[in-house]
C-alpha cells in the first residue's frame, strides 16, 4: 500500500516490552517491578542466583501468573494467556535444565514439536542441518543424550515453533567448555540472521557479554541497571560491583537516588545478634517465630511483600493422619513433612539427589520428595552405568561426558572400570553446578564409592550427606579431609520400609536444614582464619604461636595425622584460610618411610595453588608413626623405637631417610610462588629431639637441614631461615610469629615484597642465617 505523501512512518512495536512486572509465589515476592525492552538482536539478563531471572522467563512463557504489570510481544499483551497460546503467537522457550522427554527419541521429539509444514522457516530437516549431531542421534532417547545434545534438542524443539522471540534460560549451565562454545556460536548466528530476537538469561558472564548487544543486571527481582554489553565487558571493576559476591548498594548501580536505587538498598543492621527463624510459607508473612517462641519483626525485604492474589491458607492437616498401626508410618504415603524454607532459599540453592537410579530409584526418589516437601528445588542426577533409560533431571550420559576421555571411557562394558570412570566424571561434573546448595546420596559400598569422591571435591561448609550401608565401619577413605556427613542406613538401601523411611527421611531433613542455615551463623566481623599443624611433641611451640596470633586471627589447629594435614589444605583450596603456619610436617616422614599417619603426594599442593602466606618448619620430622608396639613392621624392629602411648609407637628417622625427606620437601616448596618462609630449628625438631632425650641425633638432623638447604631455590617471595633453637623454644615460636606477620600483614592482608624486611628477625643473641633476596 502506498504511503500518503507527508504521512509519518508507522512505528514498529518492540519485540518484547515488560513494564512493572510483579510476581509472587504464595506470599513471597519474586519479581519487584521488572522493566525491560528488547527491540531486536540479543538482550542478556545477568545476575546471581535467586534474583528472579527464571521467574521472568516463566512469566513471559505463561507458566506463572503475574500479580500485576504488563508483558507485550510485538504490541500484543501476553499476561493472562495460556502457555500454548503464547507459543502459537511466536514466543519460543528453552527452559533451564533442558526438560527433554526421556522416553521419546530425538526424531519423535522434533516431529512432535514441528508446526507450519514444509513451507515454515524452521523444519525438522533444518534443525538437523543446524545441529548435525542430532541427526546422528535421531534414534536415541532423550535420556540417552549428553548434556550438550540435550541442549541442542531443547533449542531445536523451540525453533520448530518458528518463533520471532526466543527466550533461553541458562542454555550453557553444566555444559563442557567445547559445548558452551557451540551453543554460543549458534545463538550468535540466530541473532545475526535477523529472523529471531533472543532474550538470554545467563550466569556465565563471559558468554552473555560476548553474544548480547545490551545487558540488564537483575538484582532483588528487578532490572537494576541496563547498558551496552561492550561497556560492561570492558569494565571488570563494574562487573565485580554488580555481580560479585557481597552487598550491592545504590552507588554500584549508577543511579541518581531514584526508585531503582532505593528499592534494593539493604536495611540497617540489627543491633542484636542475628537469629535463625523457621519460616512456613503456608502461613502469613508475619508468622515468624524464633526457637525461644519470642515474637520477631523481620527486616523488610522483597520476599516479605504481601501477595494480593494469595488465597487464605488452608487448615493444616492433622499429623496423626500420617500414622497407622499403633504409630507405624504408612508405607504408601509421602515422607514426613519437614520445616519449609523460604522462597528466596528455594530459588537460590538446589538440593542435588545423586546415585544409581537404575537400582536405587525408589530410595533416591523418596529423598527427592522429602526435600521438595521441605520447600527445596531438587535436581536428580543419575550415576548408573547400565545404559538403561533414565528419568533423572541429569542423565548418566551428561555426567559421563565430563570424563577426560569422554563418555566412551565410562560405558566401556567392564563394570569395574565403568564405575571408577563414572566416579571420576561425576567428581568433575558436580563442582561445575552453579546452583548447588547441597548434595545427598544413598547406596551400598558401590554407590558410596561413586558419590563421595565428588563430595570431597566440594568446598568445606557446602552440605554433603551420604546414607550408606558402610557408614558404621572405617569411613576414612569415603570422607577424606572434608565434612561429609555419613549416616548408617541400618537396613540395606533396598526399598522403603519402616526403618529406611525414618533413616532416609532424617537424612533429607538434615540436608534441608543445612542448606537453609548455610552462612547464617557467621559473625559480621569475623577474624581471618589461619591453619596450624601440631603433634604432641610440637605442642608447646604451636600453643605459643596460636596464643600470640589469636588476637588478630582465628587459629585453626590441625592434628598432623595424615588426614589433619589434608583437612588443612582442603580449607586452603576452598579459600577459607588466610594463611598457614605448617609447623609440624611429620606426615611427610610417614609418607616416604611407611608410617600410619602419612600425607598424600599432594602435600603442599594447596599452598602452591592458593598462594596464601605460608610459614613452615620441620616439626616432628625426626619420627615415623606406627600403632601399638606389636604392629611395627619386622624390618623396623631393631631401630630406635619410643612408646608414645600404648596405641602409638614412634621410630627415629635415620640420616639417609632425613636426606630424602629434605629433598622431597624442598622440591615441593619450590613450587610455591606465594609469600613463603621456611624456618629450620637447628636445636632439634621435637620434644624428643633435644639433648638427653630419646631421639636426639644431631647428625640425622644435619642431613635433613642440609638437604633442604641444597634443594631450596630462594626468590623474592620464598626464603629459608636457619635458627639456633629447638622447635619448642620460646625464641623459635616468636620467630615463627614474626615471620608470619611479616608476610601476612595485619589480619591476614599480605604485604607487598617492597614493604617487607629483607630477613627474619629471630629473638636470639645469635643471628639467623637467611637464604633469599
Amino acid at each position: 500500500m502506498a504511503r500518503h505523501p507527508g504521512a509519518e512512518p508507522k512505528t514498529r512495536a518492540p519485540m518484547l516490552q515488560i513494564r512493572e512486572l510483579v510476581v509472587h509465589y504464595g506470599h513471597a515476592m519474586a519479581l519487584h517491578g521488572v522493566d525491560l525492552t528488547l527491540e531486536e538482536g540479543v538482550f542478556a539478563v545477568v545476575g546471581r542466583n535467586g534474583m528472579g531471572k527464571t521467574t521472568t522467563c516463566m512469566a513471559i512463557a505463561g507458566l506463572v501468573r503475574p500479580t500485576s504489570g504488563s508483558i507485550r510481544f510485538q504490541g500484543r499483551e501476553l499476561v493472562g494467556r495460556a502457555p500454548n497460546q503464547i507459543s502459537g503467537m511466536g514466543v519460543g522457550y528453552v527452559p533451564q535444565g533442558r526438560r527433554v522427554w526421556p522416553s521419546l527419541s530425538v526424531d519423535e521429539t522434533l516431529r512432535l514439536a514441528a508446526r507450519g509444514g514444509r513451507d515454515a522457516a524452521w523444519t525438522v530437516e533444518r534443525v538437523y542441518e543446524t545441529f548435525p549431531r542430532l541427526a546422528e542421534r535421531k534414534r536415541s532417547g532423550g535420556a540417552q543424550l549428553s548434556g550438550g545434545e540435550q541442549q541442542m534438542l531443547a533449542i531445536g524443539r523451540a525453533l520448530l515453533s518458528n518463533p520471532r522471540l526466543l527466550v533461553m534460560d541458562e542454555p550453557t549451565e553444566g555444559l563442557a567448555p567445547v559445548i558452551v562454545e557451540q551453543v554460543e556460536r549458534m545463538i550468535h548466528d540466530l541473532a545475526a540472521e535477523g529472523e529471531i530476537a533472543v532474550l538470554l538469561i545467563e550466569q556465565n558472564i563471559g558468554v552473555a557479554l560476548d553474544i548480547a548487544s545490551r545487558v540488564g543486571v537483575m538484582i532483588n527481582g528487578r532490572i537494576a541497571r541496563e547498558m551496552p554489553a561492550a561497556e560492561l565487558k570492558a569494565d571488570t571493576a563494574l562487573q565485580q560491583r554488580l555481580l560479585g559476591v557481597g552487598r550491592h548498594d545504590a552507588g554500584d548501580l549508577g543511579g541518581d537516588g531514584g526508585e531503582a536505587d532505593t528499592a534494593i538498598e539493604a536495611p540497617p543492621p540489627a543491633e542484636e545478634r542475628t537469629r535463625v527463624f523457621r519460616v512456613r510459607r503456608a502461613e502469613g508473612p508475619e508468622s515468624l517465630a524464633a526457637g525461644s517462641g519470642a515474637p520477631a519483626t523481620p527486616a523488610p525485604t522483597r520476599w516479605s511483600q504481601a501477595n494480593p492474589l494469595a488465597r487464605p491458607p488452608a487448615p493444616e492437616p492433622d499429623p496423626r493422619d500420617r500414622w497407622v498401626d499403633g504409630g507405624r508410618n504408612r508405607l504408601d504415603q509421602a515422607p514426613p513433612e519437614a520445616p519449609r524454607l523460604s522462597a528466596a532459599e528455594a530459588l537460590d540453592r538446589a538440593a542435588y539427589v545423586v546415585g544409581t537410579f537404575d537400582t536405587k530409584g525408589t530410595e533416591l526418589g523418596f529423598l527427592a520428595r522429602a526435600l521438595r516437601q521441605a520447600g527445596l528445588r531438587v535436581v536428580t542426577v543419575d550415576l548408573s552405568t547400565s545404559g538403561r533409560p533414565s528419568t533423572a533431571d541429569v542423565g548418566p550420559k551428561e555426567v559421563a561426558f565430563h570424563h577426560p576421555r569422554g563418555s566412551q571411557a565410562v560405558f566401556s562394558g567392564d563394570r569395574g572400570q565403568s564405575v571408577a570412570a563414572m566416579a571420576e566424571a561425576f567428581a568433575r561434573f558436580l563442582p561445575t553446578r552453579r546452583d548447588l546448595g547441597g548434595v545427598i546420596s544413598a547406596g551400598g559400598s558401590g554407590g558410596t564409592a561413586l558419590a563421595t569422591p565428588a563430595m570431597q571435591r566440594l568446598p568445606v561448609g557446602l552440605p554433603k550427606v551420604m546414607v550408606s550401608t558402610v557408614a558404621s565401619g572405617n569411613v576414612g577413605r569415603y570422607v577424606g579431609p572434608t565434612d561429609i556427613c555419613m549416616i548408617y542406613s541400618v537396613t540395606d538401601v533396598q526399598g522403603i520400609n519402616r526403618i529406611s523411611r525414618q533413616v532416609l527421611g532424617n537424612a533429607a531433613h538434615a540436608l534441608a536444614g543445612m542448606i537453609a542455615g548455610a552462612g547464617r551463623d557467621e559473625p559480621a566481623d569475623e577474624k581471618p582464619a589461619i591453619g596450624l599443624t601440631m603433634f604432641g611433641v610440637t605442642t608447646p611451640c604451636v600453643q605459643a604461636v596460636a596464643q600470640a596470633l589469636e588476637g588478630d586471627f582465628d587459629c585453626l589447629v590441625f592434628h598432623a595425622t595424615g588426614t589433619g594435614g589434608q583437612s588443612m589444605e582442603k580449607l586452603a583450596d576452598s579459600g577459607l584460610l588466610a594463611g598457614v603456619l605448617d609447623i609440624t610436617t611429620t606426615e611427610v616422614a610417614d609418607l616416604l618411610v611407611g608410617g600410619v599417619f602419612a600425607a598424600t603426594e599432594d602435600r603442599f599442593g594447596a599452598i602452591a595453588r592458593s598462594r596464601i602466606p605460608y610459614v613452615g618448619s620441620c616439626g616432628a620430622l625426626d619420627m615415623v608413626n606406627f600403632g601399638a608396639h606389636d604392629t611395627v613392621p619386622e624390618r623396623f624392629r631393631r631401630r630406635t623405637l619410643y612408646e608414645h602411648n600404648p596405641q602409638v609407637t614412634l621410630m627415629r628417622t635415620t640420616a639417609e631417610e632425613n636426606a630424602e625427606l629434605g629433598r622431597w620437601i624442598a622440591e615441593r616448596l619450590n613450587r610455591c610462588e606465594g609469600p613463603l618462609r621456611f624456618l629450620i630449628p637447628e636445636g632439634g625438631v621435637s620434644l624428643l629431639d633435644a639433648p638427653g632425650q630419646a631421639f636426639w641425633d644431631p647428625e640425622a638432623d644435619k642431613a635433613l637441614f642440609q638437604a633442604i638447604e641444597r634443594g631450596f631455590r630462594p626468590s623474592a617471595n620464598r626464603r629459608l631461615v636457619r635458627l639456633p633453637h629447638n622447635l619448642n623454644d620460646p625464641a623459635f615460636s616468636r620467630a615463627l610469629v614474626e615471620a608470619f606477620r611479616e608476610i601476612a600483614g595485619p589480619r591476614g592482608r599480605a604485604r607487598p615484597d617492597s614493604a617487607r624486611p629483607t630477613s627474619a628477625r629471630p629473638a636470639s643473641t645469635r643471628p639467623a642465617t637467611t637464604t633469599g633476596s
